[in-house]
């Protein structure tokens, strides 16, 4: 078994998704706009990426799989830091809500 995924390693690829430097596409059919409390599955370059969306453009990183296997998975019981979009910025989180909205 491969050794897990990080959030901070979770956390620079969402980085390179809100800067552009890698696209995401749709891998369900997931109402994003209107779902809160739903889940959307996005991929890129080989990763696999589910999000849970809530209220008020806030959303965390339920699930991420690397392309080697390696799996992140929330746990809200986790201390404060290690939830991947806690580690954005404020405008990259920003930028990220607007990508996952418009995928």
């Amino acid at each position: 078994m491969s050794a897990a995924l990080s959030a901070r390693e979770t956390c620079q690829l969402l980085r390179d998704v809100a800067l552009g430097i890698r696209t995401l596409h749709r891998l369900d059919e997931t109402d994003w706009a209107v779902a809160y409390g739903a889940a959307m599955t996005v991929g890129t370059d080989g990763w696999i990426i589910t999000f849970h969306n809530q209220e008020n453009r806030r959303f965390h990183c339920e699930r991420c799989e690397s392309p080697d296997g390696r799996t992140y998975l929330f746990d809200s019981s986790q201390r404060y830091g290690t939830d991947p979009i806690e580690l954005l910025s404020t405008w990259e989180h920003n930028k990220l809500a607007e990508i996952l909205a418009g995928v």
